[in-house]
């Protein structure tokens, strides 16, 4: 299942947003080392996991998290506006159709196949959610070797500068612009939705 969640949260999905900063803290600090806040050593939550945050969760039908990825709006603080301007070489992209895509968290147990199903699926929910709520462009940090992926897979998508070293690898920005003909672009080149119907909840 597909869960949509904004902001953070009533009380019967606090499990949910639970298991996923979970999730964060045991793929980002554990094994990826990254040096991020921790909640009771158990929970990955930052100072942008707030009110205007929305979060993209996929879960297995006993709603136990498999996958997840975080939006913020680009007209408050987010990664990129904060931390990795100089990864734009025009600006950082800025306005309430456009959102950063972070956080985004695969289970590394899982074979490559799954974490690519669970991938595109989460990319499938995402744009259909931006289509639904007036979200014309996401924007994104990621690994230079990831980025390629990204501008690869089908729809309108560009680099916003060149890769630079950040001390932890190379790291570049993208923005990628969506509509209604972007389902089907990614289907086009093999990004398929998942099967379930999708759960909205503000």
């Amino acid at each position: 299942m597909i869960h949509i969640i904004e902001g953070l949260g009533e009380a019967e999905q606090q499990p949910l947003l639970d298991a996923m900063f979970e999730a964060r803290k045991r793929l980002f600090v554990n094994l990826l080392d990254w040096d991020l806040e921790t909640v009771d050593g158990r929970l990955e939550i930052d100072r942008f996991d707030d009110a205007f945050a929305t979060y993209v969760i996929v879960t297995d039908n006993a709603r136990r998290h498999l996958a997840s990825l975080r939006l913020l709006p680009s007209t408050r603080q987010h990664l990129l506006g904060s931390m990795f301007e100089r990864l734009c070489r025009d600006g950082v992209p800025t306005g309430p159709e456009i959102f950063e895509i972070t956080r985004l968290c695969l289970p590394p147990t899982e074979p490559k196949t799954e974490r690519r199903r669970l991938r595109d699926g989460l990319i499938h929910a995402m744009v259909a959610h931006g289509l639904e709520h007036g979200i014309r462009q996401f924007t994104g940090v990621v690994t230079a070797r990831f980025r390629e992926r990204i501008l690869a897979m089908g729809w309108d998508g560009e680099a916003l500068g060149p890769a630079i070293d950040m001390g932890g690898g190379r790291l570049g920005a993208f923005r990628v612009t969506i509509d209604e003909a972007t389902p089907a672009l990614l289907v086009a080149n093999e990004i398929l939705p998942l099967a379930d119907r999708s759960e909205a909840t503000s």
